[in-house]
């Protein structure tokens, strides 16, 4: 039950969440939540090889700092993982040319949700035909650009986008290669706005209803359109493969039904992403090799029992790439020390940044974990809350952190795990500016992303 004077009051509210161990050395990473080239040297935290310290010395704070070699290594992964299998990365979760880029060299395939960010995908020269384009509100223009540029593939997410596309191939003689979302109606142990296959919900047509099957009875008899089979997607931030065997189960249903009412073996398949990372000690994901072979023998066991060839198959990770590549350093303004109720003391960490750069906490209760970036303390362990500095209550970074009890204005502080939805979602909220990214890789650092200047905010203010 909640305190009537708020969460901050309620009893126990300074323990911590019970997953949540006062750390035996306050200034050691926990190695799970970091790119893989983190490591603490003196105190200071280096990250391809790059001194936190010194990158902000030259490019300030907030910065979003990404791991290049990180990035390209989890992409190989899944690619290798997966062997056999198009991997697709989720743009939404990050997207920029240089991005982008690395993706095409390390062979995997790129998955865009809007007209800007097919814009960055072919800007970055990726080939169209390894891009695929999801969205259930594409206008009529959006589906005229991506037919005629030869996108791989448009994953249909209604009936009205499956008439747009029939008015568009017969007026322009091209074809539409595309996808069918479906919802299986398996929801995903996760945020209920990221839980993306349970009925009640805006993606993609039901297969208990029918209305899936009459869509693709529809795109089947559709000139101008090949109909390559199936999508679904569950969910996100998803740490095992029990939940894509129902989902499967469902979907590789529907795809035997349509190859014997319809007569049609489609060739493909597409059991969607929402693998997830490691933000704080209580996340247990799985390995892209434990996952590739747990997805491969559910779908070999459907397709037996159904006598049914296994249609070629594709995954759309994005989070799981990206995520642990990135963090994000401030720089702390503030320390204040909150007393509440029976003399127990709250520390507030104020950063230079927040929810305009990180809006996950307050949009979904996410947890983040942190750590000094500049120093090594000899100080205690003291929990702490890292907020930003907007105009908001509920602007918290990270919930519940031990930090160094000398934690000081000046210092730095690294969020790992931010490399998914955090610059994404990043918005100008207060008119802040929002952060540069900056990739480093064997001792270099550039920018990818430069750093919002006031001259940008104030560049579609026409009064």
């Amino acid at each position: 039950m909640t305190h009537e004077a708020g969460w901050a009051h309620a009893p126990g509210a300074l323990r911590g969440p019970s997953w949540l161990r006062t750390p035996g050395d306050v200034n050691a990473l926990v190695p799970q939540l970091w790119s893989t080239t983190a490591h603490k040297a003196g105190g200071d935290l280096v990250i391809g090889g790059v001194a936190l310290a010194d990158l902000v010395a030259e490019h300030n704070t907030p910065a979003y700092v990404l791991d290049e070699e990180d990035f390209r290594s989890r992409a190989r992964a899944f690619r290798d993982a997966f062997a056999g299998w198009d991997v697709y990365y989720a743009g939404k979760a990050f997207l920029c040319t240089a991005v982008a880029r690395w993706i095409a060299e390390e062979g995997l395939c790129l998955d865009v949700c809007s007209a800007g960010e097919l814009t960055v995908a072919l800007r970055a020269g990726v080939d169209p035909r390894r891009i695929g384009y999801h969205g259930n509100n594409k206008s009529i223009s959006e589906l005229r650009r991506a037919v005629a540029a030869g996108i791989g593939r448009i994953i249909v997410d209604s009936v009205t986008e499956i008439e747009r596309l029939e008015m568009i191939t017969a007026d322009t003689g091209l074809t539409a290669r595309v996808m069918l979302r479906v919802t299986a109606g398996v929801e995903a142990h996760t945020h209920e706005y990221i839980a993306t296959a349970h009925e009640d919900q805006k993606f993609g047509l039901s297969i208990t209803s029918g209305d899936a099957f009459d869509a693709v009875r529809r795109l089947q008899a559709a000139e101008g359109i090949e109909m390559l089979g199936l999508h679904s997607h569950i969910g996100s931030q998803i740490f095992d493969a029990s939940g894509f065997e129902v989902a499967a189960r469902r979907v590789l249903a529907l795809h035997a039904r349509v190859a014997d009412e319809l007569g049609v073996a489609m060739p493909e398949m597409d059991l969607g992403g929402g693998f997830g990372i490691a933000y704080t000690t209580q996340d247990d994901p799985s390995e892209p090799g434990q996952l590739a072979a747990e997805m491969a023998r559910i779908v070999d066991h459907e397709c037996r029992a159904l006598g049914v060839d296994r249609p070629r198959l594709s995954i759309e990770p994005g989070r799981a790439i990206v995520g642990p590549s990135v963090c994000t350093v401030y720089t702390v303004g503030t320390v204040k020390p909150v007393t509440l109720d029976a003399g127990a003391v709250r520390t507030y960490v104020s950063v230079d940044g927040g929810m305009s750069d990180n809006v996950r906490t307050a949009l979904y209760d996410a947890d983040y974990s942190c750590t000094l970036a500049n120093r090594e303390s000899a100080a205690p362990a003291t929990l702490a809350r890292v907020v930003g500095k907007h105009c908001e209550a509920g602007d918290i970074v990270v919930r519940d952190e031990f930090l160094p009890a000398d934690v000081a204005p000046g210092d730095l502080v690294a969020v790992p795990g931010t490399g998914a939805y955090c610059r994404s979602m990043a918005s100008n909220y207060n008119h802040a500016l929002r952060p540069p990214v900056i990739a480093v890789r064997d001792g270099v650092a550039r920018v990818v992303v430069r750093r919002e200047t006031e001259d940008d905010l104030l560049a579609t203010d026409v009064g």
